[in-house]
């Protein structure tokens, strides 16, 4: 099949939705489809179109990640888009801003449009009255609609009536997240925390910092932040003030090529989210054996329980710091790693996400 994905974003870029569309395109073209990626100029020094893993990427102006921007973005890239779909069998929206330009270059053809959706982004914009409404007329653009968690795909159908949404996780290469050597050296008697968030208030990251004072005080541990942001000057101030900028780290972003070294690194990952679309991070520390805590928003308790880590309260510290507490006094703590690998290969591997695209792009195209 010839397959085109839009997506507002994509690697060298950094984060959950950029890692699944990427994860998800390589596997197609393993399976020996055709994939033609249009997505954004977003970085100095991007090419127009390159072939990246097999797959072509085209990339056309990005003037700002700002809402505007992505607006001009999508109407930009519609010729573009238009272009490379000709003779398709799927155009794929990544996120709903894709669905706008996918359907303006899909004017007059027959082929079909799945769209997926992701965020908190669109949970905010769905929850607001006035956009609503709008919202939900261009999620009827799709002739197949998927969604990251539970949480989304009710948001989803909840726009209209005639809206129907299908829970598909975010899936890992679990032949790249796996249990490797650690590659960052620890100090001696020390346990470490990994927090692999990028730097935005809706992460967390700040309750983690507050909370940090009341894990050193319990345990002899320190910290790594892989990720970065513009919170990340104001958190390091935080935890300078707070007694603790000995004992975390702030790496900045780090390329996926390294993930799963640092990953192996720690002893337990913490996600200290306020919202949470779903968290393909998180599941690629569970595919490495590394146990998670989490708070409780979004599609966290979809893929995250007791029997791999545990679930806190966003925004509270206290909680956050006795369930890390609980967890690395926990003499089982590995068997909780082990759990997480099994249950991510079991049922949200890159394989199994694959399948399931093919699956639905084959009934759609035989229509």
């Amino acid at each position: 099949m010839k397959i085109v994905v839009h997506c507002v974003y994509f690697p060298p870029e950094v984060g959950g939705l950029e890692s699944h569309v990427h994860y998800l395109c390589r596997g197609l073209v393993a399976r020996g489809h055709e994939v033609i990626v249009v997505t954004s100029l977003s970085k100095p020094g991007l090419a127009e179109h390159e072939v990246m893993d097999g797959i072509h990427v085209h990339r056309t102006a990005l003037p700002a990640r700002k809402p505007w921007g992505w607006l001009a973005h999508a109407l930009g890239s519609t010729r573009r888009t238009r272009a490379v779909a000709a003779g398709a069998d799927i155009v794929h929206a990544q996120a709903f801003p894709s669905l706008l330009p996918c359907a303006m270059a899909l004017a007059g053809s027959s082929t079909p449009l799945v769209c997926t959706l992701h965020t908190s982004h669109f949970l905010r914009l769905a929850a607001n009255r006035m956009l609503a409404p709008a919202l939900g007329k261009l999620v009827e653009l799709g002739h197949y609609n998927f969604a990251a968690s539970k949480e989304i795909a009710d948001v989803g159908e909840n726009l209209g009536p005639s809206i129907s949404v299908e829970v598909l996780v975010n899936g890992v290469d679990t032949g790249i997240f796996r249990p490797v050597e650690g590659s960052m050296p620890r100090t001696a008697g020390r346990r470490r925390l990994v927090v692999p968030r990028r730097l935005f208030p809706k992460n967390g990251v700040e309750y983690f910092v507050r909370a940090l004072p009341a894990i050193v005080a319990g345990a002899e541990v320190d910290a790594i932040v892989i990720g970065d942001g513009p919170e990340r000057e104001r958190l390091e101030a935080l935890a300078a003030e707070l007694g603790v900028g000995g004992r975390i780290e702030f790496l900045g972003a780090c390329p996926h090529s390294r993930m799963p070294g640092l990953l192996c690194s720690g002893d337990v990952a913490v996600f200290p989210s306020l919202v949470e679309a779903t968290s393909v991070a998180a599941l690629e520390c569970m595919a490495c054996e590394l146990p998670v805590a989490a708070s409780a928003v979004g599609g966290l308790p979809e893929i995250v329980d007791d029997s791999v880590g545990g679930l806190f309260p966003a925004a509270d510290p206290g909680a956050l710091a006795v369930k890390v507490l609980d967890l690395l006094g926990d003499e089982r703590l590995g068997e909780r790693g082990v759990t997480g690998r099994r249950k991510v290969v079991a049922s949200w591997s890159n394989e199994r996400l694959v399948d399931r695209h093919v699956q639905v792009y084959r009934q759609l195209a035989g229509r």
